[in-house]
């Protein structure tokens, strides 16, 4: 179909082309569908009869101060490293984030794309849930991206999704909607089906999409892993749709994650899965996905596993945090180190009858106890399950023992504070613990959940006279909220008002940037903050 000049044919020589072209007949093209992302230099394909390919997760500044810093510099030394490391580790995709408070994200990850394109031969999957930021860099990526993400979500799906139909772009759906994560299997059928059906009708195959299987952490729900391994089966069987999933979500909480991710990542294996996003220099991961190739035909000739295979085990004793005395406050003391939330109201009653009063016992038990498990968790003996389970069994004890303790008609209550996670983000797991700590250490807490707005915010600080409002976020795309609540409650609450930031894309620098009071990186550091600025 194709018939013309090069260098040096004159226009003579097209115009006696095309007269001799005349009576040919024109065959229409047959257009064939093929998962595969491509840079200037290199191509990555996709599918159960390809190599299982890695999405190199490191090019991401959440978690990575020194990345952080060189940003803020607009360096990128680091960038140009990381993904020369990822590649000689066996990544098939780099995957680029460049969202950070007080920098330019379209600027730098614009720079960031010129300078992978001549520094690594990987193709890129595009990190930014900013359509214009998306389509800056479509225009000018020299190979097929990868786009991170298209969801449910109404602006996702009218703004970016016809970018990835205009420029012939891959793209990962997002099972998300406008009101949050599904939590069936059904629904989140339904939402991959909706997407997959609107980029068809833009021109787009099911060759070009790869369905996030949007794993969240076992530590809060036993169900979430069945739940994505069922998504990620449904899409590779019945849809013959690729599939993704950050692997290292499922485990986060937990001990010696590497095992619990390793196992997801077999069971997703087996299931079908084709990508997994993951930090490539992990040499367990590698050598179970080289092994897994091997064995379902995908490394042709064994020549990739014969290159290199390895593995290293480490085991950890769990902590010892049983008391040695088993008086009646001991085993009060043992039952918040231990998380046993059915055994504390019985032994809270032994306690009693044993002469102590219920004051002695929040004093010198409950709140002793659920101090040594914040610094047990701070230290890394114990993780997210043991303070949560911790955090449980102290609210069980405060509920059997407040019908007990005498209080003074004068006593002023500790505090009042709102807690909240910003318009736009779903993320609350971690507010969610703060909470429970914060109630544990007697504060009244007004939790008001997910997705939630500004003037929200500040009616209720202001209708509960609270002393604190505590922000959390965990998207860049979000975290700007932040910036609308500080400003709204500083113009309509008391001056005496404190207002506190926290979640995985925050940092201090980003509180004193909008004129928040302070910033804390986890629960146990709230706890310290509220009770430096209240008590």
């Amino acid at each position: 179909n194709l018939f013309g000049g090069c260098c040096g044919t004159s226009p003579a020589h097209i115009a006696a082309c095309a007269e001799d072209a005349a009576g040919l007949t024109v065959q229409p093209p047959k257009r064939r569908g093929i998962s595969a992302v491509s840079s200037a230099r290199g191509i990555c394909r996709v599918g159960l009869d390809e190599p299982f390919t890695i999405i190199g997760e490191r090019i991401n500044p959440t978690g990575k101060k020194a990345l952080q810093a060189e940003l803020r510099e607009g360096k990128l030394g680091l960038v140009k490293r990381s993904s020369q490391e990822q590649e000689d580790c066996g990544a098939g995709i780099l995957d680029v984030n460049m969202g950070l408070s007080g920098t330019d994200d379209r600027e730098m990850i614009l720079k960031c794309v010129a300078l992978l394109s001549q520094s690594s031969s990987l193709p890129l999957c595009l990190d930014s849930t900013r359509p214009e930021v998306i389509e800056s860099v479509l225009r000018v990526y020299p190979g097929r991206a990868l786009i991170n993400s298209v969801s449910g979500e109404r602006e996702r799906l009218e703004r970016t999704l016809p970018l990835a139909a205009r420029y012939g772009a891959m793209f990962v759906v997002l099972p998300v909607t406008d009101e949050g994560i599904p939590e069936t299997l059904e629904e989140r059928k339904r939402v991959v089906l909706d997407i997959l059906q609107r980029a068809e009708a833009l021109g787009c195959r099911r060759e070009d999409a790869v369905v996030d299987g949007l794993v969240m952490t076992v530590s809060s729900n036993q169900e979430a892993a069945r739940l994505t391994l069922d998504l990620i089966e449904w899409c590779t069987r019945e849809l013959a749709v690729n599939t993704v999933c950050g692997v290292s979500n499922v485990s986060f909480g937990l001990p010696e994650r590497a095992w619990v991710n390793a196992a997801f990542l077999m069971m997703s294996i087996g299931r079908g899965m084709s990508m997994a996003i993951a930090n490539p220099a992990s040499e367990l991961m590698r050598s179970l996905i080289l092994a897994s190739d091997t064995l379902n035909g995908r490394d042709k000739g064994l020549r990739r596993y014969i290159r290199q295979f390895g593995g290293e085990s480490t085991e950890k004793s769990a902590p010892s945090t049983a008391p040695t005395k088993k008086t009646p406050e001991a085993f009060v003391m043992e039952a918040v180190l231990e998380g046993d939330a059915d055994g504390m109201e019985q032994h809270l009653l032994r306690a009693m009858q044993s002469g102590l009063d219920a004051r002695f016992l929040v004093d010198n038990c409950l709140i002793p106890a659920i101090e040594k498990v914040g610094a047990l968790f701070e230290s890394g003996e114990y993780f997210l399950p043991q303070l949560i389970m911790s955090a449980d069994a102290m609210r069980t004890g405060f509920s059997v023992l407040e019908p007990h303790l005498v209080k003074e008609e004068n006593e002023a209550h500790a505090g009042t504070i709102v807690l909240a996670t910003v318009k736009g983000d779903i993320h609350d797991i971690g507010k969610n613990i703060v909470a429970l700590m914060l109630r544990n250490y007697g504060y009244e807490v007004i939790d008001l959940g997910k997705d939630v707005s500004a003037e929200t915010i500040v009616q209720e600080a202001i209708d509960r006279r609270a002393s604190i409002i505590g922000l959390s976020a965990l998207m860049t795309t979000t975290m700007v909220h932040m910036k609308e609540v500080v400003a709204l409650a500083r113009s309509q609450c008391p001056a005496s008002l404190r207002i506190m930031i926290g979640g995985a894309v925050v940092d201090q620098l980003y509180a004193d940037e909008i004129g928040a009071d302070g910033y804390a990186p986890d629960a146990m550091s709230t706890v310290r903050m509220v009770n430096a600025w209240l008590k």
